[in-house]
């Protein structure tokens, strides 16, 4: 039996890279700051709560780690903890860099140090492209522009990934992944909240919803399709870096009116635009091409947008 060790597996891809894990036949571990205080809601959601072992560790600091991996001794590790806001790491951006940058060094210090015979997967991600041209799609070969400290951070962390990988041999890959959703998105994000406010809105508990840009463009994807991806990179026999994504960009706009539209509505009877909500630097077009994830992982996103909104909305209606 495999043992996986998900650092950071509280939060949407924690809880579906854990269910896909168990259901291969893994010994599953995940840790979170607090595993005494934290309710794992989204792995109750799917199940698998009482499956998981969890501990209480913060990769910030180098003697927990080391304590961690010398206990559990995981055949593979998927990294997914750290800051996952855009938007909250303009206002916490020391935060970004230590729970994303600085965590992923330790972590791969940690394994250097013990000479662990483990594959490590670091969850970087699509907003490290920054601005592409309109109707270009990134890949892997695609310099980093970052526009935000979180980006800077992700930047920083798959660099390091790939220069441990290079100078000490060790078995690390990055899953550049573009945006992935799913019903156990947090309110924080925009995907969340348009949802949640046109079932509101439909049902008649509110009449409108307050949103930021609405013309900034995403390529946007199903999450368990997304973890599958990550599983696939360390079963492979060279570690390397892929980039995950649909393929197809679309914008905000567009999925406010897809939304709308599930539950019979119009939205522009119903959507007010605030600027004070645009983002200090934010990315207008972003879109993936995967195509080295389909030759060499046999990946592709099966649940393209619009399939994706109206999965979206039924769930969040149940």
């Amino acid at each position: 039996m495999k043992r996986a060790l998900i650092v950071g597996v509280s939060g949407q891809d924690g809880a579906y890279l854990s269910k896909l894990l168990l259901d291969k036949g893994y010994e599953v571990h995940g840790t979170s700051r607090d595993a005494e205080l934290q309710r794992f809601t989204r792995l109750e959601q799917l199940g698998v709560r009482d499956r998981v072992q969890t501990h209480s560790t913060s990769l910030r600091d180098f003697r927990e780690a080391l304590q961690l991996l010398t206990n559990v001794r995981p055949d593979e590790i998927y990294n997914l903890a750290g800051q996952t806001s855009v938007g909250l790491s303009f206002s916490q951006p020391i935060e970004a860099i230590e729970s994303i940058a600085q965590a992923v060094l330790i972590l791969l210090e940690v394994v250097r140090y013990l000479k662990l015979p483990v594959r490590i997967y670091n969850a970087a991600s699509s907003e490290t492209f920054g601005d592409t041209p309109e109707g270009a799609a990134s890949n892997e070969e695609t310099p980093f522009m970052p526009r935000s400290p979180y980006a800077t951070a992700k930047a920083t962390a798959h660099w390091t990934t790939v220069n441990y990988r290079q100078a000490y041999g060790i078995f690390a890959c990055s899953g550049i992944l573009f945006n992935h959703e799913s019903p156990l998105r947090s309110e924080r994000f925009v995907t969340k909240k348009i949802v949640s406010a046109a079932i509101d809105i439909a049902a008649g508990n509110r009449d409108r919803v307050t949103l930021g840009d609405l013309g900034v463009s995403r390529d946007w994807g199903y999450a368990p399709e997304y973890v599958d991806a990550m599983w696939r990179m360390l079963q492979q026999d060279r570690a390397d870096d892929y980039v995950i994504a649909t393929g197809e960009s679309h914008t905000v706009e567009e999925f406010v009116a897809a939304a709308f539209e599930e539950v019979g509505l119009d939205w522009r009877e119903h959507v007010d635009v605030d600027k004070s909500l645009f983002r200090p630097t934010d990315i207008r077009y972003s879109r993936g091409d995967a195509s080295k994830a389909k030759r060499d992982l046999g990946w592709e996103a099966t649940t393209r947008f619009r399939a994706l909104v109206s999965l979206l909305v039924a769930a969040q209606r149940a």
